[in-house]
């Protein structure tokens, strides 16, 4: 899916993501963005906690590389 929009950054350093993007990615009020910027690049990546599978699955590994 590629989506092309545009937006103004505001007086207080704000970017408004459009509606049509927002409703594409399932976007909900609160969410939050790590934010990467490389010269006239600037990067949102949603933070999205992993799911309890995920983490059941992370736990195993370490415990797994732990001694005794």
């Amino acid at each position: 899916m590629k989506l092309v929009a545009t937006t103004r950054l505001s007086t207080k350093g704000q970017v408004v993501i459009p509606e049509d993007v927002r409703r594409a990615l399932g976007l909900e009020v609160g969410a939050r963005f790590i934010v990467l910027a490389d010269r006239d690049l600037v990067l949102l990546k949603r933070i999205v906690a992993p799911n309890a599978r995920d983490t059941r699955k992370l736990i195993a590994r370490i415990r797994a590389r732990s001694p005794g």
